[in-house]
């Protein structure tokens, strides 16, 4: 397995992933315009040549907020989210950011262990935050010591 950052030529792999397991997906064009800028981070896990995860973080001033993390769905509970969250921290760290945030689906189980297992805490609710279905959002933060 490799961690690099994100190119444009990934897209339409991490599109398939993108669509396969969010009710809501961001559009190819969305992760254009993040991925070309100088404040975001976007990186990909790649495994012979295919695709298998994605995170990506917005970052100002010494402070980030992950805007996505996902794990091709034949490649779940192989560690491979926890690979990509302790890359991001410790990249973003590299970056001077010392505090990281994130919301969450409520009813996400396996994606909140993830979290708490790479050391971010509950922060708070924000109600009704996603749609189809609608649901709140868990607040994460991770601060680096």
């Amino acid at each position: 397995m490799i961690l690099r950052e994100m190119l444009v030529e990934d897209l339409d792999q991490v599109m398939e992933i993108e669509k396969d397991l969010f009710s809501v997906p961001w559009t190819k064009e969305g992760f254009l315009t993040f991925v070309l800028k100088d404040n975001a981070m976007f990186l990909v896990v790649e495994d012979k040549g295919e695709i298998i995860g994605y995170c990506g973080l917005l970052m100002v001033l010494d402070e980030g907020d992950i805007t996505n993390v996902a794990v091709k769905r034949t490649r779940q509970k192989e560690g491979i989210g926890g690979f990509l969250m302790q890359s991001l921290i410790r990249l973003a760290g590299e970056r001077g950011i010392t505090t990281i945030h994130l919301e969450v689906r409520v009813g996400n189980s396996g994606a909140v262990r993830l979290y708490e297992r790479s050391g971010f805490t509950r922060d708070g609710i924000r109600k009704g935050y996603y749609s189809d279905p609608v649901e709140d959002a868990l607040l994460m933060t991770y601060r680096q010591n």
